[in-house]
């Protein structure tokens, strides 16, 4: 009894995986809707369903890159802990998505980095040692 539920077990687990491949079994009679817009036929397309759209990019494994589900981040010129506070980032395939964690980052060591320069300077102005509120 233990190997025959081994082996449905390994048997729905790769059902599972083949479902959510989006691949069917060679011989399927059954094809994925290709959902509205994307008709094959009858207009002069050439059956690839992408008119007016760019191709959907994959990672070459057959899985398509996600769509971004937040706008962009953006922060203002000059961001305060309440915008920092207030960032939230789209997920990805693997994660936060990078390029808006790489963007956010940068901006926020730039202006920590202006930020300093001006406390240095203030400091030398005033004749402070430079990590005298440190």
């Amino acid at each position: 009894m233990t190997v025959f539920l081994v082996i449905l077990s390994i048997l729905l687990l790769g059902g599972t995986a083949l479902l959510a491949s989006g691949r069917s079994l060679p011989g399927a009679p059954w094809r994925r809707d290709p959902g509205p817009g994307n008709d094959r036929g009858g207009d002069g397309n050439d059956g690839g369903g992408t008119v007016g759209r760019a191709a959907p990019r994959t990672d070459g494994f057959g899985l398509v890159e996600p769509v971004a589900g937040l706008p962009p981040v953006l922060l203002p010129e000059v961001p305060g802990a309440a915008d920092v506070d207030a960032v939230r980032f789209g997920l990805g395939l693997r994660g936060y998505r990078m390029d808006q964690v790489d963007e956010v980052l940068d901006r926020l060591a730039a202006a920590l980095e202006e930020r300093d320069a001006e406390l240095r300077l203030l400091r030398s102005q005033v004749g402070a040692p430079p990590d005298a509120e440190r």
